[in-house]
């Protein structure tokens, strides 16, 4: 494989998705050394298959809002790989959605759910819907209508959605209601569902929880531990909130949080009142950051600035991609920072991360740090499949075991020297496993 001459053919037949583009040439040029030392590969032309998507559906979501007006949204599903297991991703409710945002999320999906060790194939989906603003009753004529044009084509051992940005308990409620009734069968063909139907203890803070594991096992390789760390913090939902919770638990001052109008620096660490607080601030629907300062003395709102700028140990952008650019990474490197965590999909623009390991800091891709949302959906997809529930200390302690397994993973193909690179070495081990399975199950 020769990855120049490959991209420029992937960017000619799909141009105008940079983010998708932006995911594909980083893991394009990570693997490609150990790519070329199997012909095997190149002989079944594994990379050229592997950037592209099995399927994508598109589909207009027509539904009634409270005032008896139709609208239109767009609705979509990429499923984009199934070699080690049915399709498996969340589903993305915002106006940003659109295609080259899915393809990227959906290829991400496919190494990150690799990297589990659980047989989960790799999708995403959404629509431009904004749930923000909207009654109950309006969100569940567009999820009803959504899954009235999808549910076909999905199903437990075929492709098992999930929640994700704008998808909450109450969306993903919503929509199995409605698959249930168009299927007229109960199965677990969505994660992230109610306890009552279903639903597996800490699913909501998964993802958190299992960054903060990861991240553990940076400091423990370095030598280091958690302890008495200041920790940076963007975003403020489920994400950022599991984050905070386990990190603060294990005894790092979380010092920030951060929202669409600016973030909040908070000197004093946050607390469990405080942590509670982001889930208030989250439920308002307001998706603003601003009146934590007002409640808590001593905090300081810093509006329409993101939280790098300030002087920490560990950095984990929770948020959305590309939040923390080049700029955002010299400073936080000139400040003395030990260790970026990426929690969001694709967090780091490329310019930061060359910048992060450039400066041989220890850096965490998004696709490793946060499978463990995804790890604990696969384990809801076990529960539900055995028909039973374990207690949420026996799923904290099957996440843990999955993120040390995934940290391993990343020791043995990312070791340069006395430095490990992170982003190589998620890259390769997840991407051995599709590959291979892709060879061993022939050219289809």
């Amino acid at each position: 494989m020769k990855v120049d001459k490959l991209m420029a053919e992937i960017e000619a037949k799909h141009a105008g998705e940079p983010e998708y583009l932006q995911a594909v040439k980083e893991v394009l040029v990570t693997v490609e050394e150990e790519y070329n030392k199997h012909p095997e590969f190149e002989n079944h032309r594994i990379a050229e298959r592997i950037v592209e998507p099995d399927r994508i559906f598109t589909f207009k979501v027509t539904w009634v809002d409270d005032n008896g007006v139709p609208q239109v949204n767009l609705g979509y599903r990429v499923q984009y790989n199934n070699a080690i297991g049915p399709y498996k991703g969340g589903i993305r409710f915002h106006p940003s959605v659109n295609l080259s945002i899915l393809k990227f999320l959906g290829f991400e999906q496919t190494f990150k759910n690799s990297l589990t060790t659980l047989p989960m194939g790799g999708a995403k989906g959404g629509s431009d819907f904004n749930p923000k603003g909207k009654s109950d009753a309006e969100v569940m004529r567009f999820c009803q209508a959504f899954m009235l044009e999808l549910w076909r084509h999905i199903g437990p051992e075929t492709d098992v959605p999930a929640g994700d940005i704008g998808t909450g308990a109450r969306e993903i409620g919503f929509m199995y209601g409605m698959y249930r009734k168009l299927a007229q069968e109960n199965t677990g063909v969505f994660t992230g569902k109610g306890m009552t139907y279903g639903g597996s203890l800490i699913r909501p803070e998964a993802t958190g929880y299992g960054a903060v594991y990861f991240l553990v096992n940076m400091l423990k390789d370095a030598g280091d531990s958690l302890k008495g760390k200041t920790v940076a913090i963007s975003g403020f939902g489920n994400v950022a909130w599991g984050a905070a919770s386990k990190a603060t638990e294990l005894g790092a001052k979380v010092v920030t949080i951060s929202g669409p109008d600016g973030y909040i620096y908070d000197p004093a660490g946050l607390d469990a009142d405080k942590i509670a607080y982001m889930l208030e601030l989250r439920a308002s629907n307001n998706d603003v950051v601003e009146p934590y300062a007002k409640r808590f003395a001593g905090s300081k709102f810093f509006a329409a600035k993101k939280p790098w700028e300030q002087k920490v140990d560990i950095a984990m952008p929770c948020a959305t991609q590309n939040e923390l650019g080049g700029e955002d990474a010299k400073t936080l490197i000139a400040n003395g920072v030990k260790v970026v965590a990426e929690v969001s999909n694709m967090g780091c623009t490329p310019e930061a991360i060359d910048a992060f390991i450039h400066a041989k800091i220890a850096y965490g891709p998004g696709k490793a740090v946060n499978a463990g949302g995804v790890a604990t959906s696969g384990l809801e997809m076990s529960q539900n499949s055995q028909k039973l529930n374990w207690t949420a200390e026996e799923v904290d302690a099957k996440l843990h075991q999955i993120m040390d397994s995934i940290h391993a993973a990343c020791l043995e193909y990312g070791r340069e020297g006395g430095y490990i690179n992170y982003m190589k070495g998620a890259n390769i081990a997840g991407f051995m496993k599709v590959a291979r399975s892709m060879v061993e199950q022939g050219v289809i």
